[in-house]
């Protein structure tokens, strides 16, 4: 008779949670999982999936501007029909909901739909039944936040929202700058809304290329966004059909809805993890090891919810690490942390793998920097000013490619590839010997040859 119900209990059935469970039901262990609000985590339902079908909505009104430079009549103004657009975009979240469902199932999976909380050693609670389980994961992700300024708890939104808001709105404020906040500036601005961007520092994107940070900046400013750096909320107040926003700099402005989207947090209260003594940190975090054990024995935890690289693919690599090495007789699996490409669906979208340049300037390591910026072929023909950055970071010494940054159209799909370079070993020889693709804009990649000047000091 087994000692445990189960070799596996999962508690979130977003990314990393299912892939742990799906591969580790493959293995042919017992795999029990719980998810108390849906399948597929923040990604499949308020994250990456519908903001990027919303991005390609935005993207059509700037299409059908676009249009008569290329000799097509659009007979009228086109409008947005949101409720319509909402509907579409439910429609297909709720599709791969059912994937994600039916993948547990499956591999063999048992799924319970609650909350379970961890009761004691090897046990867990959930909907009034007690369940044992070998080793125990923890993946249930983070949560939005919202600030404790007057009128945000009461008038303020998160990315959660943003989806199922019953009424488009006209005038959109977004606190914030990083990708949440800077993707749905950009959506809501390509839908037709007046948006104001604020952020308490001096540029968007921190963390990012400072260049890219920079040219975006110009970029989304061209499209019709009011950003503005050095200044936050300090107040919402309800007036008539609108809100009333006063900000730091003694301004007012009127909105009919405000965003904030100024970071989240691990999704780790009432979990019971002080009954077995998982440690968190001082945001929350599941403090794990790099086998992703926790403080506690038998208990795991991967993904968004031990605030490492919060990247849904970067979960999921992951969550199958953990079950082939629990299960799948593969103590040696690792996921590779180098060179993750990442990417911000803004518009125009940022996509960047490895080292922005300051940051290798700042670990002593020599660099030459590949730098171009270039209208691409549609824009010029449809007339909009809208233009493409592209930067190449060489450590000098070996000639080795460290970091690659681009703003601009179908960015996201050329950096994936280049990612796959990198992590071989490319050179700036290597992109040098590559015949380039034409026309395109990827071909700039293999084509710039004159290094870029030494920069000035930095701030």
């Amino acid at each position: 008779m087994a000692r445990f119900d189960y070799d596996l209990f999962v508690i979130g059935a977003g990314s990393g949670g299912v892939r742990a469970a799906r591969i580790a039901g493959q293995h042919g262990a017992r795999v029990a999982i719980a998810e108390e609000r849906y399948f597929g985590g923040t990604c499949v339902n308020v994250g990456c999936v519908p903001k990027k079908l919303l991005v390609f909505a935005a993207h059509f009104g700037h299409d059908f501007e676009d249009a008569a430079g290329f000799g097509w009549d659009v007979p009228q103004k086109p409008t947005l029909d949101w409720e319509r657009l909402k509907a579409n975009v439910a429609g297909e979240v709720g599709r791969l909901n059912g994937i994600y469902r039916r993948l547990l199932e499956g591999a063999g999976c048992t799924i319970f739909e609650g909350r379970a909380r961890i009761a004691g050693p090897n046990t867990i609670s959930i909907n009034g039944q007690t369940v044992t389980a070998e080793h125990i994961l923890v993946a249930v992700g983070g949560w939005p936040e919202l600030p404790d300024q007057p009128g945000a708890q009461e008038y303020g939104l998160t990315s959660n929202e943003m989806f199922s808001l019953p009424k488009f709105p006209k005038r959109l404020i977004v606190a914030g700058g990083g990708y949440i906040a800077t993707e749905f500036a950009c959506v809501f601005n390509g839908l037709g809304a007046e948006v104001t961007q604020l952020y308490r520092g001096k540029q968007i994107l921190r963390g990012f290329d400072r260049d890219v940070r920079e040219f975006l900046g110009e970029e989304l400013v061209k499209s019709g966004i009011n950003l503005r750096f050095n200044t936050i909320i300090s107040r919402i107040e309800k007036s008539g059909d609108c809100l009333m926003v006063s900000l730091s700099d003694g301004r007012e402005l009127e909105a009919d809805a405000v965003l904030y989207a100024i970071g989240r947090r691990p999704h780790t209260a009432d979990l019971g993890l002080e009954t077995v003594g998982v440690e968190l940190d001082d945001k929350g975090a599941i403090r794990v090891d790099a086998d992703y054990q926790t403080t506690a024995p038998g208990v795991y935890a991967l993904g968004d919810v031990t605030n490492r690289i919060n990247l849904t693919p970067v979960a999921l690599g992951e969550g199958h690490v953990l079950a082939d090495r629990l299960f799948g007789k593969m103590p040696d699996r690792a996921v590779n942390y180098d060179n993750i490409p990442t990417a911000v669906f803004s518009i125009p979208p940022v996509a960047t793998v490895g080292m922005p340049e300051e940051e290798a300037r700042a670990k002593g390591i020599p660099v030459d920097v590949y730098r171009t910026n270039f209208k691409p072929m549609r824009n010029a023909m449809a007339g909009r000013e809208q233009r493409t950055l592209m930067k190449l970071v060489v450590e000098r010494e070996s000639q080795r490619v460290i970091g690659v940054h681009m703003v601009g159209a179908d960015t996201p799909e050329m950096i994936q590839a280049v990612a796959v370079a990198m992590n071989a070993g490319a050179t700036k020889q290597t992109f040098d010997q590559t015949i380039g693709l034409h026309p395109t804009a990827a071909e700039e990649f293999v084509t710039m040859r004159t290094k870029a000047p030494e920069p000035l000091p930095m701030d």
